[in-house]
C-alpha cells in the first residue's frame, strides 16, 4: 500500500478527506493517522475525514472521524458531501440517497449541481433559556442535541465587560469565539463528553454564525448540525420565518428548514453548497501511525 488515492470536499467551508473503501478494502486508519492527516501543515488539512463503503440495502455507509481522530457524532456538513461523493461516483439512483451513519439511517438528495439536501432526525434533546457561568457572567443559553450537541447563544446576550450591563456585544466578526467558545466547550456542566458552541446574530431576518466545535478544538468555517440547531433556537426565541436562512463564517449560505405541530419538530433539511475540491494521493506511511 504505497500510495492511497483521497478527494478533498467542502461542504459550505466545513473541509473534509474522503476515502472510497471500494478502492482499498483493508482501509484502516488509526485516530493518530486521523490527526496527522487533517493537520493543515504536515498532512492533507481538514475539519474531519470520512470513509465511504458499500452497504447492502443501502447507497452507502458513511464513517465519520473528527480531525483529532474522535467520532460519533453527526457531521451534517459531512453528511451533504457523502451525498454528492456518492452521485459523482453512481452509488445514487435518480439523485436519491439513503444511507447509514454512526448506526442510524438518514435520507438526502442532489437538488442541482452541487447543492445538496440532507434529512437529519428530528432533535434528541432540547433545553432552552437555562444560564451557563463563563467568562466571568452568567450567560443565557439554550442546548439542543441535533445529532451532535450544541449551545446556542445569541451574541446579544453577552457582555463585553462583565460588570457593565450596556456593554453588550453587536458585531459577529468581533466575538471572541474561540476563547468563549472553548470555555464552554470544556464547562463541567457538559463535562465528560464536552459540547460545540454557536454564537450567532439575525440581520435582515438572516442568521450570522459561528461556530466552536468539539472534536476540531477550533472555530469552523461551518457546522451544519450547529445550523441546524441555531435555526431551531431562533425560531421558537425570535420567531424568525422558515425556511431559515443562515450565513456560515465562511461567507456560504445554509438552509434549514423543518415542519412544527405542537411544539414537535419533523421533516428537518438541511440544504447547501457541497463540492470536491481536488483529488490526490498520500504515501501509504500515513496509514501505518499507530499511537
Amino acid at each position: 500500500m504505497n500510495e492511497i488515492y483521497f478527494y478533498k470536499l467542502t461542504g459550505a467551508g466545513n473541509d473534509f478527506i474522503f476515502f472510497d473503501k471500494k478502492e482499498f478494502l483493508s482501509l484502516y486508519v488509526s485516530p493518530l493517522a486521523i490527526k496527522k492527516l487533517c493537520d493543515r501543515r504536515f498532512g492533507i488539512g481538514a475539519d474531519g475525514i470520512i470513509i465511504i463503503q458499500d452497504r447492502d440495502n443501502y447507497n452507502f455507509e458513511m464513517q465519520y472521524f473528527n480531525a483529532d481522530g474522535s467520532t460519533g457524532s453527526l457531521c451534517a456538513n459531512g453528511a451533504r458531501c457523502a451525498i454528492w461523493f456518492a452521485e459523482k461516483t453512481n452509488r445514487l439512483r435518480d439523485k436519491k440517497a439513503k444511507f447509514i451513519s454512526n448506526g442510524d439511517e438518514y435520507s438526502g438528495e442532489v437538488i442541482s449541481e452541487e447543492l445538496i439536501k440532507f434529512n437529519l432526525n428530528p432533535p434528541a434533546k432540547s433545553k432552552f433559556n437555562f444560564r451557563i457561568k463563563a467568562a466571568g457572567q452568567l450567560i443565557k443559553a439554550d442546548f439542543i442535541d441535533t445529532g451532535s450537541q450544541h449551545v446556542i447563544i445569541d451574541i446579544n446576550d453577552v457582555l463585553i465587560e462583565p460588570q457593565n450591563p450596556l456593554s453588550y456585544f453587536n458585531s459577529i466578526s468581533d466575538f471572541p469565539v474561540y476563547q468563549l467558545g472553548r470555555e464552554i466547550r470544556y464547562h463541567k456542566d457538559f463535562a465528560p463528553a464536552g459540547t460545540n458552541v454557536n454564537f450567532y446574530t439575525i440581520h435582515d431576518d438572516k442568521i450570522l454564525i459561528r461556530t466552536y466545535e468539539r472534536g476540531v478544538e477550533d472555530e469552523t468555517l461551518a457546522c451544519g448540525t450547529g445550523s441546524v440547531a441555531t435555526a431551531l433556537s431562533a425560531f421558537f426565541k425570535k420567531k424568525i420565518f422558515l425556511p431559515i436562512t443562515l450565513i456560515t463564517w465562511g461567507g456560504e449560505t445554509l438552509i434549514v428548514n423543518f415542519d412544527v405541530e405542537n411544539q414537535k419538530v419533523s421533516n428537518v433539511t438541511l440544504t447547501g453548497p457541497a463540492k470536491i475540491v481536488f483529488e490526490g494521493k498520500i504515501s501509504g506511511n500515513f496509514f501505518t501511525i499507530t499511537e
